[in-house]
């Protein structure tokens, strides 16, 4: 092997790509669909449109290989219990009877089946669907949507490589079924997995793949011995298979550690690897394990979760010293581009000195073109590209913007007194359940009530000049009385005005904050058809003026119940957004804390009792490698304490989170120091609920009863067995009654008869327990 043979092979390639379109094409068809107004067979077609439109227009930027297979409906993780036939039991009639429909119920559920349960996928902010496995589990090969989609790319003359979750990634991320021993592991199952895909790898071979990607990113969180003698021998049974393409194991997000030795004497043709910051390691682990002699190195030097420039000069650095680890270096972005906007040249009202630093997939695909190039022909040949790229990075190091002097000044001035609450959790309880005069079991809902369509037309008649503040307000006051005179009609005891103002949580407050960048087209996925536009966080951050309390004032005024004020928690304004990379994440959050401080003392100035600051994203911000988890813990909590620790005993303070595993920070969220935490619960049934008593949480807790992602209503009866299920974790003094999340992307119907039965279902459960 040589430096020269390896620079010369050097091509461009991606690892996945956004799904919905420029115009979220994909989102409208499917949801049209579910509505009845789009046929399968359209939608279908506007899926292979968006799929072929995406190919041709990464090949015509210089993208030598496209992946195919990333595409998905809905998830891809879901798509992967298809192809290897892991399908719930009770999804199964109505998968057989029409497998469009039956993907979607295993997706969103139906009134009588419960959906997969949906969580984070590793630490994104996206959501995938975890597969339900067991010891009867039967896995059966459908490798019909991957060939179909190689098929269409090959057709249209590209070079294509199919991109598949890998099999150890696959079982790590599932759980135990429904009436599965909580104990069962679902990596017992690999051997019976393998043949399943040896049969996809076939046929894709068949299909004319020269190249098969298998994703294993859990491989960079902490794994056991076993689990990564089991890596070791499913790419050993993977690579002794002759009827298959060439293997390239890809793993991102982190560094891989323990496991890299084990992939790198696997008998595969290829390694993906992530040399971004956060995967730095990976570089010397590479050299000390003797680099890939005889093998090709995919190397993602682009960050494919930020929206920055990259520092070409830096990448080439790095692609430079692989260049003597592997027989082939080809360069790609960190992991897919699933993760970042489309276009950012579509933001045309953003300021142009700002518009240089933003890259996003298409601008991150130039910058891979790019570095393939740079490599293969050297930087004269991209002279012109460097020098641009230096000037950009020079922008925004010297802009005003990403300095804010009185900012850093205060931030420099925080005390550990600032993060304390002057009287401990047992005398604020007593304050509180004083003052607020709460019945047992209280209930309550997480915040945002249906964005209806007549307030997103609102929001666009007032964008486009239609109408004026004066009647956009009117509109907005019209809403709140509605929410707050149905939750009083329903009998909930804590309200809320349900949020009609605000397009997106993060990006609401961002809109407010000096230091934010909101974007008009940044759409990124979170969930099946639910997308939202991150602002981008690009300087220090103040609060010029209060953000909610005149709303919440005003809801306040319409009933004698108390309200809640809403907020967004400082560790989830940076997870939602696309945060600075040029200062720790500690230095921000710290900023952010500060702002939202100012907001929390303003509410309860204007007579707010009850605050709620929501940290949904504490968890999924964790670092994958448990090494790394003190640190983040320690700023993300004290963060939250800094933006709350200022009222007095007798307001209460709330926090909220969803759709991760929490039973591993359940110490830190203790440490969060609020008095009440709601938590999702519905799918898992309870289980957080058990994970808080088993560490002797001693503060108030709302574990849901009603799975807000699904659009099925739950029943009375369900409701109150989720209850009653909770209360065998948590006592009763300390149980609150709510769903899991926020109602936004619900309809008005189901919102009302849901709401209905929740509470229903705790005035029953009080009933029984006033009952000797």
């Amino acid at each position: 092997m040589t430096t020269k043979s390896a620079a010369a092979a050097a091509q461009s390639t991606l690892y996945g790509y956004p799904r919905q379109g420029p115009d979220r094409e994909l989102k409208k068809a499917v949801e049209g669909y579910w509505k009845g107004r789009v046929t399968a067979d359209a939608l279908r077609a506007t899926a292979a449109d968006l799929r072929r439109t995406t190919w041709r227009q990464l090949a015509a930027a210089g993208i030598d290989e496209v992946p195919t297979g990333d595409f998905s409906y809905y998830d891809h993780v879901l798509d992967t219990t298809v192809m290897v036939g892991a399908i719930p039991e009770r999804h199964r009639a109505a998968f057989a009877a029409d497998p469009l429909d039956g993907y979607f119920a295993m997706a969103r559920g139906t009134q009588d089946v419960a959906p997969l349960e949906m969580t984070k996928w590793f630490d994104t902010n996206y959501h995938y669907l975890v597969p339900e496995l067991g010891p009867d589990t039967v896995f059966t090969a459908d490798s019909s949507r991957q060939v179909d989609a190689l098929g269409e790319a090959l057709v249209g003359g590209l070079g294509a490589r199919p991109v598949l979750v890998g099999p150890v990634t696959y079982l790590l991320l599932a759980k135990p079924a429904p009436g599965v021993a909580a104990d069962f592991d679902p990596l017992t199952l690999l051997d019976r997995l393998l043949p399943v895909y040896a049969e996809v790898l076939a046929d894709l071979r068949a299909a004319g793949a020269e190249w098969a990607q298998l994703d294993e990113p859990a491989l960079v969180q902490d794994r056991t011995p076993a689990e990564l003698n089991a890596a070791a021998r499913a790419y050993r049974e993977l690579g002794a298979l002759t009827d298959r393409p060439k293997l390239l194991v890809a793993s991102y997000f982190d560094r891989l550690g323990e496991a890299l030795p084990v992939l790198a004497k696997a008998p595969v043709e290829g390694l993906a690897l992530d040399f971004t910051e956060r995967a730095a390691a990976n570089l010397d682990a590479l050299a000390a394990v003797g680099g890939l002699p005889g093998k090709r190195l995919v190397a993602g030097v682009v960050n494919g979760r930020n929206v920055w420039v990259n520092d070409l000069t830096a990448s080439l650095t790095t692609l430079g010293t692989l260049l003597g680890l592997a027989d082939h270096v080809d360069v790609a972005a960190s992991c897919s581009l699933l993760h970042v906007p489309l276009d950012a040249t579509a933001e045309r009202d953003t300021d142009q000195q700002i518009l240089r630093w933003l890259a996003f997939a298409r601008q991150k695909t130039a910058e891979i073109v790019t570095l393939a190039k740079g490599l293969s022909q050297g930087t004269g040949a991209i002279a012109a590209e460097l020098a641009a790229n230096r000037a950009d990075l020079a922008s925004r190091a010297r802009s005003p913007i990403t300095h804010d002097p009185a900012v850093r000044s205060r931030a420099a001035a925080v005390t550990a007194a600032d993060t304390r609450r002057s009287q401990p959790y047992g005398d604020r309880a007593a304050a509180q359940h004083a003052a607020l005069r709460l019945p047992l079991l209280p209930s309550t809902t997480i915040g945002s009530f249906p964005q209806t369509a007549d307030l997103r037309t609102a929001r666009a008649d007032l964008r486009a000049g239609r109408i004026d503040d004066a009647g956009y307000e009117e509109r907005i006051r019209a809403e709140i009385q509605e929410v707050v005179s149905f939750q009083e009609k329903t009998g909930l005891d804590v309200l809320v005005h349900g949020e009609p103002e605000r397009n997106d949580m993060v990006q609401y407050f961002a809109e407010q904050l000096t230091g934010y960048l909101a974007t008009q087209h940044g759409w990124v996925q979170s969930y099946g058809t639910r997308y939202v536009r991150p602002p981008v966080l690009a300087g220090d951050i103040s609060r010029p003026e209060p953000m909610t309390v005149r709303w919440t004032t005003y809801a306040q005024s319409l009933t004698a119940k108390p309200v809640k004020g809403m907020l967004t928690g400082p560790v989830t304004m940076l997870a939602w957004s696309f945060v600075r990379d040029d200062q720790p994440l500690a230095d921000t959050a710290r900023q952010v804390a500060l702002a939202l401080r100012d907001e929390v003392d303003d509410l309860e100035a204007a007579g707010t009792s009850v605050i709620q600051v929501d940290e949904p994203a504490l968890r999924e911000t964790l670092p994958l490698r448990s090494a790394d988890h003190g640190d983040y813990l320690a700023w993300a909590t004290e963060a939250f304490r800094l933006t709350t620790a200022g009222v007095r005993p007798e307001t209460q303070i709330h926090t909220h989170m969803c759709y991760a595993e929490f039973g591993d920070i359940v110490h830190a969220i203790d440490d969060l120091d609020a008095d009440v935490i709601s938590l999702e619960a519905a799918r898992s049934r309870m289980q957080v609920a058990r994970e808080l008593a088993a560490h002797g949480y001693p503060r108030e807790a709302g574990p849901g009863v009603y799975d807000i992602h699904s659009p099925r209503v739950p029943s009375a009866h369900e409701a109150a067995e989720l209850l009653r299920t909770g209360l065998r974790a948590i006592p009763a003094e300390r149980l609150w009654v709510n769903p899991d999340c926020g109602l936004k992307t619900r309809g008005w119907p189901e919102t009302r008869t849901s709401l209905e039965n929740l509470v229903a279902a705790a005035r029953t459960v009080r009933a029984e327990l006033a009952t000797p």
